[in-house]
């Protein structure tokens, strides 16, 4: 699951995105599924309840831990803000909890010259806190915006390495990890 953490108006993640699911579909390894956080829409902690009880009240929630609890491994897309990560990809992981367990988690990260590494660091803390395994490898694009033309993303061919290098690991990682998953045989 390719989930894109910008909500924003006019945000770069889409394309990012895009051009990222592109390269899975592309790697021939995993079944493509896109959680686009602004039409996902998740309300802030909306269930009453801490969700390692999965006693969840509300029907987007129940759909959320279903696609997650589904899925054998994910790539978060996200910006940096002020030296971290969004509120939306924050309350998508905070959602639930289980459901997260024993999945490899890669990367792609934008922003300035340090390419939303900052916030990709503050999410390892947060995605090992849940037991998913972050994959060393990733996709850090430094200047982001030089690469976005008519709502396209153009990546460089070094980009497109590092989404080889990094998807090649999540597919070994996640075949180690599979019947660590919840609702696996």
């Amino acid at each position: 699951m390719v989930i894109i953490g910008s909500t924003r108006p006019g945000r770069a993640g889409l394309p990012i995105g895009e051009w990222f699911a592109g390269r899975v579909k592309d790697h021939g390894h995993f079944d493509l599924r896109i959680a686009d956080l602004a039409a996902v829409d998740l309300p802030l902690l909306a269930d009453p309840h801490h969700p390692r009880l999965r006693q969840y009240e509300h029907q987007h929630t129940w759909n959320w831990s279903a696609a997650v609890e589904s899925t054998d491994a994910f790539v978060i897309v996200t910006p940096e803000y002020n030296y971290g990560y969004p509120a939306p990809v924050k309350n998508a992981l905070d959602h639930l909890s289980q459901e997260w367990a024993y999945a490899p988690i890669g990367f792609v990260s934008y922003g300035g010259i340090a390419a939303g590494t900052r916030a990709v660091q503050q999410l390892k803390q947060v995605v090992t806190t849940l037991r998913m395994v972050p994959v060393f490898e990733s996709v850090n694009i430094p200047f982001h915006t030089s690469l976005i033309a008519d709502g396209a993303f153009n990546a460089t061919p070094a980009l497109g390495d590092a989404a080889t290098a990094m998807l090649d690991e999540l597919a070994r990682v996640s075949g180690a990890m599979r019947t660590l998953r919840p609702g696996s045989a």
